[in-house]
């Protein structure tokens, strides 16, 4: 290692070197050195949310007399610059890490030490403000990690994913109008079933993504706890009575968010029941997701030898070797994305189950898990609306042609001739291959009175 490009750090283990120039320092470093295991690192969001939280800290810590305003100041101004991403280069620590976040949490108390430092003398390496007796004051990483996932989480939420589902659902909600006149059969098992509008069939779309909405929304409320000042184990020790009101509300000025304590601060850092609610909620948005992705598929599959209902817009060629084939390539994205959250929504599962105690020590990986299931789907969906729902259109001929040789017409015979003679007759067309109407036509059964019953309009 050349000693020209490093300093020495030292903690409460020795001495370790760090590289000249990086804000971080000893226990950052260890990290690195330690837990090289996946190249990946926490969000942005998430870095974001802690930077918000180390301000309204400091902000708080000077307001109650317990930081100088000089220290508090430069921390709230570092703080900043981290929110802003100034400094999103220095957090470097690998997702899969020390239990609980600690190394996370001093990763950000070093950067934000350093560069307070810096702005006070001009060196990053002196010291001047120290990342645990000023940067982490009244804190814990165990209450700020925590709160942390909670604060990113919904603010990616009310800033993202909320407003991209509801594009969704209003964009759906316009195709179910505009397809309303076009007549089609309705499908059970695959297979023929009454007629049904295409427009009806989207309603059920926009109804089924509405619904989703609500649930994120509700479940969003349990994410506005956060135990700021619960500290190690929610005994809020050595603490003013005055911090936790105080710093909470200066959270809430910074991400206008209406944030609150929790009713019970020791069950806030035993469990992690606001990630796995919300996790909840993005799974059964995914399955929904997968379902309404596979029908558009089959709806618009062919287009000479499938469905054909309706035509997807054209985005990318689909195949290397099969010239002018074109794929639904984005509801296959979509597809892969959704899969990709149900399976994260069972690793959360299995994290939360891991607390012992007085604390859960997944949560490196609750924050990995969640925060990039909600980034993924804040992209995916607003491609999927832009990219393919809006370019949505229908084949009316095509929907009219099967729908006039579905058998499941012989349904509106069944009150009039009874269910067993409709059923021969519907047998009959079938092994004829010939259409309901053609089988009443060579049985003289075609009077007005049925033929009537045969018009799909009458069904719908």
């Amino acid at each position: 290692m050349n000693s020209s490009n490093h300093r020495k750090e030292r903690d409460t283990l020795g001495e370790i070197m760090v590289p000249k120039d990086a804000y971080y320092g000893s226990q950052t470093q260890r990290a690195i050195n330690n837990f090289q295991i996946s190249g990946r690192h926490l969000p942005r969001t998430f870095i974001k949310a802690q930077g918000i939280i180390k301000a309204s800290a400091a902000f708080t810590n000077m307001e109650l007399g317990r930081l100088s305003k000089t220290t508090g100041e430069a921390i709230i101004q570092a703080a900043e610059e981290v929110i802003e991403g100034k400094f999103d280069d220095q957090f470097v620590v690998d997702v899969y890490q020390a239990g609980a976040g600690t190394s996370q949490n001093m990763n950000i108390n070093e950067v934000i030490a350093s560069r307070a430092s810096e702005i006070l003398n001009g060196r990053l390496d002196s010291h001047h403000v120290h990342p645990h007796d000023h940067v982490n004051m009244t804190q814990s990483t165990n209450d700020t990690f925590h709160s942390a996932i909670h604060i990113a989480a919904a603010e990616i939420i009310n800033q993202r994913l909320l407003p991209s589902v509801s594009h969704l659902q209003k964009e759906l909600e316009k195709k179910s109008i505009a397809f309303m006149p076009i007549m089609k059969s309705g499908r059970t098992h695959l297979h023929d079933a009454l007629p049904i509008r295409l427009g009806q069939e989207f309603s059920g779309y926009a109804e089924t993504i509405k619904s989703t909405y609500q649930q994120i929304e509700e479940t969003t409320d349990a994410l506005y706890e956060i135990g700021l000042g619960g500290q190690a184990i929610g005994t809020k020790m050595n603490l003013p009575p005055e911090y936790i009101p105080k710093v909470i509300a200066e959270v809430c000025k910074r991400t206008n968010l209406p944030f609150r304590e929790p009713s019970n601060m020791f069950q806030f850092i035993q469990n992690t029941n606001a990630p796995i609610r919300t996790m909840l909620a993005l799974k059964e948005l995914s399955i929904h997701l997968i379902k309404i992705t596979s029908d558009l598929r089959l709806l618009a599959s062919g287009p000479r030898t499938g469905l054909a209902e309706i035509t997807l817009p054209s985005v990318q060629p689909g195949s290397t070797i099969m010239p002018g084939k074109v794929n639904p390539a984005i509801l296959e994205m979509t597809h892969m994305v959704c899969c990709q959250v149900i399976g994260y929504e069972t690793a959360i599962a299995t994290a939360g189950m891991a607390g012992q105690l007085e604390i859960n020590v997944m949560m490196p990986l609750i924050a990995h898990t969640l925060l990039d299931s909600l980034e993924i789907l804040s992209n995916t969906i607003p491609t999927m609306v832009n990219k393919c729902i809006i370019g949505i259109q229908g084949n009316e001929q095509i929907c009219n042609n099967y729908m006039q040789e579905s058998l499941a017409l012989v349904t509106a015979l069944s009150p009039i001739m009874g269910f067993d003679l409709a059923s021969q007759i519907g047998k009959e067309a079938d092994d004829k291959n010939v259409t309901i109407k053609q089988v009443l036509q060579e049985r003289n059964l075609d009077t007005p009175e049925i033929i009537k019953a045969l018009n799909p309009k009458g069904m719908v």
